[in-house]
């Protein structure tokens, strides 16, 4: 199924940091204050880690064959996508907000932490976007890597908010804003020359 060949340790870096930045653990730390506080104090971190988990990898392997069902091919969708990670980018540079969270779902730890906060439409496009630029094997990695890391984040809410204190969450969220958006730049370069010919 994998090519052990396309294994690529730089490229499983730009993964997992592109998924990092767009998932965005650290910059969801006060919605996810204040919905674990509607939820009892307490978030089922491993069943939100293995429900965003679940739906990042069915999005890789059946992501292509539902494009195509929308005739739709990845280069394309890979363009829309890095429109939409730019202006995800552009939203934590800048402290606007594109895209608007419910803040009132009271459903649970999938719903609405494991999609859409962890798992959304900004993930899912960010997936297939890079789907066509890198490898499955790398990208399947970064997606488990970052599995870790919301596990972590979930286990230890308290615990981050209080040592990097709003100052610290807003830096963060900047940096990894900037980097999104030159991601965002070389996924659209790189496939947009592919529609004049």
């Amino acid at each position: 199924m994998f090519d052990i060949g396309t294994f690529s340790p730089k490229e499983i870096i730009t993964i997992s940091f592109t998924l990092f930045a767009v998932i965005d653990m650290l910059g969801s730390i006060p919605v996810l204050v204040s919905l674990k506080d509607k939820f009892g104090g307490h978030i089922k971190s491993t069943q939100a880690t293995l429900v965003s988990g679940a739906l990042m990898i069915l999005f890789l392997f059946l992501g292509r064959e539902f494009l195509k069902l929308l005739g739709l091919d990845v280069k394309s969708f890979a363009v829309a996508g890095s429109i939409v990670i730019f202006i995800l980018g552009l939203e934590m540079v800048l402290g606007l907000e594109f895209f608007k969270p419910d803040k009132n779902a009271k459903s649970g730890s999938v719903v609405p932490i494991a999609f859409p906060i962890i798992a959304g439409s900004g993930t899912l496009t960010t997936i297939m976007s890079l789907k066509a630029n890198y490898d499955d094997i790398n990208i399947l990695i970064g997606i488990l890597i970052n599995c870790i890391v919301i596990y972590l984040v979930l286990k230890s809410l308290k615990w981050i908010e209080k040592v990097l204190g709003p100052n610290g969450l807003a830096v963060v969220r900047k940096f990894f804003g900037v980097i999104l958006i030159a991601i965002a730049v070389k996924i659209f370069g790189s496939n947009i020359v592919k529609f004049g010919k």
